[in-house]
């Protein structure tokens, strides 16, 4: 009986990356590089390291067999090992897991797993860029209002939006490139890390261990790896999940009934409400920002999976089997989400213009201030002058330019036609449609 979401609503290509047969596969795949390194080094003969590799897969060592035995014993990598140990013949099985203990594997077998998740992660913010950057494109001469602190700003451009979504998805990008080297780290340091058990030649071992499986060696560790690593890849998803809620969020304020410039993808037989045939709910955008809200309290229990005490304890083990693979799980399916709303987003152009000319001129303040001083008004008169009309055309429900041609201050400055000009919300964007076509040239 399937319990969680993320296996059937939320679920896709990463939960496959997650999946206990595959970390079954890349446990035996540690074991099987484990046993290739101690023949390299002369530890074990060839043969029976040859025989380990050949058992060390999941067509050979069943899951079912691994949890037969754990069953029994009561823990699952020594499970692994002893059901790999009976598959070997000629005695190879008694050279399974030498000088390992349980984290030398595991940790390392999570790296090849993270290295698979951080690989599709990486596709997915490449995807939804591209998909940002296409509106960027189609929209950068889509004049709109700009908002602050929910009011009325100046005028901007719908194409500006997504080319500063863009910017922070490729930020996310190159935060992944960086951290990869942090992350992809694996070890053979044995039960507190001083490699006792693999002799002289320990620090060979661990080298060609990792060299193996396209792993950095770590330089230094306990029994396990250092938490931080961890944590720092769930701080990644966190962020990408975070910047796909702010989206989200924009999406829902700009479809509000009243606002309605864009709206998310509605299906021709879709349902919008149970109750209320008309609706039309941003859901998929609320969906994203409950959803990014799991990701980033995930980020809180890697964060105190750091502070393991000694040489390692237990305390991150079995928070680390829910925390990671449920991050991983809810921010790919956050990033499709989110690509699939902004590729498909509906644009409301009467709307749009509606909205921008609904102050009645009054965003045009700034531009007017700005006018006047360059025509010789002190800047700080200018703003009070401005203030105030703007002050008075909204308690009048006037427009801003009926109140400045009859102030005589002002008349003293800008003629009739230039007040006209100045009302022009599509000639104030200033670099807007520059700036995205340098994002574009840039990002693409």
């Amino acid at each position: 009986m399937v319990v969680s979401a993320i296996d059937t609503r939320y679920a896709g290509p990463m939960n496959a990356i997650f999946e206990e047969e595959n970390r079954l596969a890349k446990w035996l795949e540690v074991e099987a590089a484990l046993a290739w390194a101690h023949a390299e080094l002369g530890t074990i003969p060839k043969a029976v390291a040859a025989e380990i590799q050949r058992k060390a897969n999941t067509r050979t060592v069943k899951l079912s067999r691994v949890k037969e035995i754990e069953a029994k014993i009561d823990h699952d990598l020594m499970a692994m090992v002893k059901a790999l140990a009976e598959k070997c013949s000629g005695g190879a099985g008694g050279f399974v897991h030498l000088g390992a203990t349980s984290y030398d594997i595991e940790d390392t077998a999570t790296a090849l797993i993270l290295r698979d998740a951080l690989d599709l992660f990486d596709r997915r913010l490449v995807s939804l860029k591209k998909a940002l950057l296409k509106q960027a494109a189609a929209h950068k001469n889509t004049v709109c209002i700009g908002r602050t602190h929910g009011q009325h700003a100046i005028p901007t451009t719908y194409g500006l939006k997504f080319a500063v979504w863009a910017c922070e998805i490729q930020r996310h990008i190159e935060r992944l490139g960086e951290a990869r080297k942090r992350i992809l780290v694996g070890k053979m340091s044995g039960a507190v890390g001083t490699m006792a058990t693999f002799g002289p030649d320990a620090f060979k071992l661990q080298e060609l261990v990792m060299k193996r499986l396209g792993l950095k060696p770590a330089l230094a560790t306990t029994q396990v790896l250092q938490r931080d690593r961890h944590a720092e890849a769930i701080a990644l998803l966190s962020l990408a999940a975070c910047t796909c809620e702010k989206i989200a969020k924009e999406v829902r304020n700009l479809q509000r009934t009243e606002i309605m410039e864009i709206a998310e993808p509605f299906r021709k037989k879709q349902v919008g409400s149970s109750t209320m045939p008309h609706k039309r709910n941003p859901h998929k955008s609320e969906r994203i920002c409950s959803l990014a809200r799991v990701v980033r309290a995930h980020l809180n229990v890697a964060l105190e999976n750091i502070a393991l005490e000694h040489e390692r304890d237990l305390t991150n083990s079995a928070n680390e089997r829910i925390i990671i693979p449920e991050a991983f799980i809810l921010t790919d399916y956050i990033l499709s989400q989110t690509e699939s709303i902004i590729s498909g987003l509906e644009f409301f152009p009467e709307n749009i213009k509606r909205n921008l000319k609904s102050s009645r001129g009054l965003i045009m303040a700034e531009r007017l201030m700005l006018m006047l001083t360059h025509k010789g008004m002190n800047r700080q008169a200018a703003h009070e002058l401005l203030r105030e009309a703007s002050r008075r055309a909204f308690a009048k429900k006037t427009h801003l330019k009926e109140e400045l041609l009859e102030d005589k201050e002002v008349r003293k400055y800008l003629s009739e036609k230039e007040l006209e000009d100045a009302f022009n919300e599509e000639t104030y964007i200033g670099k807007a449609v520059e700036i995205v076509e340098r994002v574009i040239k840039e990002l693409s």
